[in-house]
């Protein structure tokens, strides 16, 4: 089977036409769904960079596999200790590893392992193809090489083929050319961002907050202390999307021009989405809340499969079960020890009961998504806030709710603590048969990456911009 993975980093399923999206982002990617499976509810294991693709590439959870940081021990995987052979279990139990030995070409078109040091996820492939900027780099860079690439092997019988794009990561950003190509039209939807919630984030904390969104890890960006100033923010973010979906339909072009375009297997993904004020974060992946956990899964089959087009998946998924089924379809077997699972020939019935989703990179936090009486809920639970100063436990309803303004849980106990049952259940079932300890422990005695070495410079920020109530709390929650 010929395999193409367009892996677009922070792309947001809710800012897509097939899920939903007024604008006009995603022309390319809406045929695409049109024509496969589109995933309504799926959901990355681990976020954000880091621990999102390592779990993808090797169908586990991070509490499995260890590498769940940006930095410190936990950013590399579990030690394999003295079971591991003269190769490690990687170069055959990952996803293009599984491919390979299957038979496929594998080959990466991304500059993520250089940008994070996570040489692990090269694991399987045949080819690294480095775009050379580090994750700052545009679509601009890849498209050229992925077309090498394609008129070399296109017509080849079986390869996996990753195309790896940073446009949507934040900062966004496109080529000037393209600065206003939302702008100038139709303001996005911020009827969620009332004047009192954005008065009410700008007096509250956070790494990501309105008054203190950070660039380079600097408190120097322009604060968002207008809704025009978030418009701004959202046009930008849906520009690059833009930018990105035509370098999708080029790639699509490619395949048409190649004639293998029937008989490719097409994906587009995410490794997490953004948020755009939700929660008090202007751009970044500090949080798991809903907004950042999920992510478009689109699956374009090759027409000989046979399965059906436009079809609409509404169960709960893992990321990672989108790679078990590309495996099932492809004929190569879901290795032993992923925790993904295929629903291939089961697109009608089953998915997952519920889901338990970590961010241990730039907050310590896992989240619950799960339903409950025909209703959709998350339950969210926070060790360390990114000192954004949220509760220890939050829930919210994504129906009524989509955007996460009113915490539930006061009102609300008995979602609460079935919240709480299930991350306990899934906890103790994750850690049964293994021989470490949780890679939460290790990260909080560590700090995330993002928070590490920052509480007494913001602390001092907070009391100089007459915030010391907060700096008084943070201090409380996190001084050592």
């Amino acid at each position: 089977m010929r395999i193409l993975y367009i892996d677009i980093d922070s792309l947001r399923a809710d800012h897509l036409g097939c899920y939903g999206y007024a604008r006009d982002t995603s022309p390319n990617i809406d045929r695409l769904a049109a024509e496969g499976i589109r995933l309504n509810h799926c959901y990355a294991s681990d976020v954000p960079c880091l621990p999102s693709r390592t779990s993808m590439f090797r169908g586990q959870f991070g509490i499995h596999h260890g590498a769940v940081n940006h930095s410190g021990a936990r950013a590399q995987p579990f030690n394999e200790g003295a079971e591991r052979g003269f190769r490690s279990r990687w170069s055959t139990e990952s996803w293009p590893g599984a491919l390979r030995r299957a038979g496929h070409r594998t080959a990466t078109i991304s500059s993520f392992a250089e940008r994070h040091g996570a040489w692990h996820v090269l694991a399987g492939f045949d080819e690294a193809i480095d775009t050379g900027g580090a994750g700052h780099e545009i679509a601009d860079a890849a498209t050229p090489l992925a077309e090498r690439w394609l008129a070399d092997h296109a017509a080849e019988a079986d390869w996996f083929l990753h195309v790896n794009y940073w446009d949507v990561h934040t900062p966004p950003r496109t080529p000037p050319s393209c600065a206003k190509r939302f702008a100038d039209g139709a303001p996005p939807d911020l009827d969620w961002l009332t004047e009192a919630t954005l008065a009410e984030h700008w007096r509250r904390p956070g790494l990501r907050s309105a008054r203190d969104p950070m660039t380079l890890h600097q408190f120097d960006a322009a604060p968002f202390d207008t809704r025009d100033k978030v418009a701004a923010l959202i046009d930008g973010y849906d520009t690059a999307t833009r930018y990105v979906d035509d370098h999708v339909g080029r790639l699509l072009g490619l395949l048409e021009l190649a004639k293998v375009a029937d008989e490719t297997m097409v994906i587009i993904a995410a490794d997490h989405g953004e948020c755009l004020g939700e929660l008090n974060c202007y751009g970044g992946h500090c949080l798991v809340d809903h907004l950042t956990a999920r992510v478009p899964m689109i699956l374009r089959p090759p027409r000989s499969a046979g399965l059906p087009s436009g079809h609409v998946d509404d169960r709960l998924h893992y990321h990672f079960d989108a790679a078990a089924t590309v495996l099932d379809w492809a004929g190569a077997p879901v290795p032993e020890t992923w925790d993904g699972r295929s629903f291939a020939g089961n697109l009608a019935s089953g998915g997952r009961e519920w889901l338990v989703c970590s961010q241990l990179a730039q907050a310590a936090q896992r989240s619950v998504r799960f339903r409950h009486a025909g209703g959709e809920y998350l339950y969210l639970r926070t060790w360390h806030d990114a000192f954004t100063g949220l509760p220890e436990e939050m829930l919210f309803d994504l129906v009524g709710d989509p955007h996460e303004t009113s915490n539930l849980a006061p009102q609300r106990v008995d979602l609460l603590e079935r919240g709480r049952d299930m991350l306990e259940r899934w906890t103790t079932d994750a850690l049964a048969h293994v021989e470490h300890c949780d890679p939460l422990t290790t990260v909080l005695n560590e700090q995330p990456e993002m928070v590490r070495g920052k509480l007494e410079p913001y602390c001092q920020r907070l009391r100089e911009t007459g915030r010391a109530e907060w700096a008084d709390e943070l201090t409380r929650r996190y001084a050592p």
